[in-house]
């Protein structure tokens, strides 16, 4: 059954959980220099730490919602699309998209900045939305958690995938747009301001933060 319905705007830890998606250290330690820059220049790792910080401090649990691809790519699927994940065609290419960070890596274990304490939950992923096929909806419920505060990236990937999942099954959403990125052109923008308010709450970390502490 979905979880109640909570219309109360707070965020207090009988009702809310952080969900942080990809915040592994090949993503928020990028080797690339335009994307290392670009997270800098945004603050993504400051503000997710103190958003972390926050909601530990106000009793929340965090769920980190993870990618465990296998090593080899045995469960990465082969996709007819027009282009790759940067809209280029794909051309004489294998059309597959191999995730860069794969099971037993150190880039694919949580970066230390946003890492979990005891009593967090991680949630292993293989698809792009944090609910398929994961344990995520069952840990919200029998805790009777019925909002969920949303951060990572990217946000036109999995947080876009999370979010449209979430709303599905009925939960309150918060997604905080300064934890929060996206390096393709201006599709965090575009999510923050024209889908994701039809679907849920966006605000700022210092905003979630402070109705997390009420």
């Amino acid at each position: 059954m979905p979880p109640r319905i909570d219309l109360d705007p707070s965020l207090a830890k009988d009702r809310a959980a952080l969900v942080l998606f990809d915040t592994l250290n090949g993503y928020l330690h990028p080797t690339d220099p335009a994307k290392a820059e670009n997270l800098a220049k945004w603050g993504i790792l400051e503000n997710m730490s103190r958003l972390v910080k926050g909601a530990h401090e106000a009793g929340l649990i965090a769920f980190y919602g993870a990618a465990d691809h296998a090593a080899d790519g045995a469960d990465v699927a082969s996709r007819l699309t027009d282009t790759d994940m940067d809209l280029n065609p794909w051309g004489e290419r294998e059309r597959r998209f191999m995730p860069a960070h794969r099971h037993g890596q150190e880039s694919a274990e949580i970066a230390p900045e946003v890492a979990p304490q005891d009593g967090d939950v991680m949630v292993p992923k293989h698809r792009w939305s944090a609910f398929h096929q994961t344990h995520l909806d069952l840990q919200l419920r029998v805790r009777g958690l019925s909002t969920i505060v949303i951060a990572g990236g990217s946000t036109d990937v999995g947080i876009a995938s999370t979010v449209f999942a979430a709303r599905d099954l009925d939960y309150g959403i918060v997604v905080v747009r300064d934890c929060c990125y996206s390096h393709r052109g201006d599709n965090n923008a575009f999510f923050m301001e024209r889908v994701f308010p039809r679907m849920g709450r966006v605000m700022t970390t210092d905003e979630a933060i402070a109705l997390m502490t009420t």
